[in-house]
């Protein structure tokens, strides 16, 4: 029964969707993954997962070379004045503990799931990048599209208003104050071009694969369901950031690991062979040494243990962080819910408003001024109206984002080995 509570809360808490399966207001979600793939971030945290796996093999194989010693002498008999040469040759290499071969092995492992996690993190960061941009140019285009509205009602109420002087129901004055006034809105819209032209520059630049419809749609606004402790359940089981950073710790942990194993030294195992008194005497044979610590190698696990503390730390200042931002995201995504709902009511009120007074007009009921006045009113409701329905969408794009509900963010498998 709880799984299928859960199921159906996610269902209800996803975007709206076409025909298609599609977002009606963001875009393509295969153009998306595309263009996620293609930012400058995640091609570097790419990279950054090829170095560490490379770094995997290293960890894996060691750091340890087997060296090659030769050397030559020339011995003198003083008795005789006889004069001997001497030769040997050594092969050896330094052995790692077998425990220190699993912490390396560990610390290899951990070092790319590291990365992968940055990587994941990297279209995080792109993808609310890419949301925020988005929805920043569809304000921009909102407007434009209100402004034009606005534009044609002013056009028209100009042509009645010159109906009315012609007719002797109105004074010259009024024409030139209706065509003053649809004057300004042509700026107003030509200034809302200009800002929705930049947006869309500002848009492409990161993103030059997305592809920007000629049109917008404006998709009614979902109220939120589930309460912040779901959302915080959510969010925080699939992070990148905390999953990068407690990996991050998990790295420090084995190399305080790995510095303690460092107390004992490494064995350096050789084989031997001489050639001594022109070839008289043959010596073959294997040594051993081991490196005597003076305190060095305990100060380098303190040190360790030092830093495995300090990534704990961070792990704890993330989580409070986190905890944050959930709480803002589901917080802004609530009240912008209910800001669009009020706005929604006082839009519909106004603009009826506007059509009345702009039918008293023509009945001679009522001035040019309060037309205008009624109409200015209008367009500015309608404008909070968009702007708030579109800030409600968003907010709420925002948190699904955050829980891994809107768009594919974990793409391990996509990393070219």
């Amino acid at each position: 029964m709880k799984f299928l509570i859960c199921i159906f809360g996610i269902a209800f808490a996803m975007p709206s969707f076409g025909d298609e399966g599609q977002a009606l207001d963001l875009p393509p979600a295969a153009q998306v993954a595309a263009v996620l793939g293609q930012h400058i971030n995640v091609l570097t945290a790419e990279t950054g997962v090829k170095i560490e796996q490379s770094n995997q093999k290293k960890w894996n194989s060691g750091n340890y070379e087997f060296n090659l010693r030769a050397g030559s002498a020339k011995r003198t008999v003083s008795a005789t004045g006889q004069e001997l040469k001497d030769w040997d040759l050594a092969i050896e290499r330094p052995l790692r503990l077998l425990n220190k071969v699993f912490l390396d092995s560990d610390i290899g492992d951990e070092g790319v799931n590291h990365a992968e996690f940055a990587l994941g993190d990297a279209r995080h960061e792109a993808a609310r990048m890419l949301l925020h941009m988005w929805f920043n140019w569809q304000r921009e285009q909102a407007q434009v599209s209100q402004w034009q509205q606005q534009v044609d009602i002013l056009n028209q109420q100009s042509l009645n208003t010159e109906k009315r002087m012609r007719a002797g129901d109105a004074p010259k004055m009024e024409l030139n104050q209706a065509l003053a006034t649809a004057a300004q809105a042509s700026v107003s819209l030509q200034q809302a071009g200009m800002r929705a032209q930049l947006a869309a520059s500002e848009l492409k630049r990161p993103f030059p694969g997305l592809a920007l419809p000629e049109q917008t749609t404006l998709v009614t606004p979902q109220p939120i369901a589930h309460d912040l402790s779901y959302w915080q359940e959510l969010v925080f089981s699939d992070n990148h950031e905390l999953g990068m950073v407690q990996s991050e710790s998990r790295i420090q942990q084995l190399q305080a690991q790995r510095s303690s194993a460092d107390r004992i030294p490494d064995p350096t195992i050789g084989l031997r062979y001489s050639n001594e008194k022109d070839g008289e005497e043959k010596v073959a044979g294997v040594y051993v040494y081991v490196p005597i610590s003076f305190g060095m190698r305990g100060d380098n696990a303190d040190i360790a243990r030092q830093r495995a503390e300090i990534a704990h730390q961070r792990e704890l200042a993330l989580r409070r962080r986190l905890e944050g931002d959930v709480y803002s995201a589901y917080t802004q995504a609530v009240n912008n819910y209910q800001i669009w709902q009020q706005s929604q009511q006082a839009a519909r009120s106004v603009r009826e408003n506007a059509e009345l007074v702009a039918r008293a007009y023509s009945l001679g009921e009522s001035s040019l001024t309060d037309v205008l006045n009624a109409r200015r009113m209008a367009l500015e409701s309608s404008l909070a109206n968009s702007i708030a329905q579109l800030d409600a969408n968003e907010a709420r794009y925002r948190l699904l984002l955050d829980a891994h509900l809107l768009w594919p963010l974990d793409v391990h498998d996509d990393v070219k080995k």
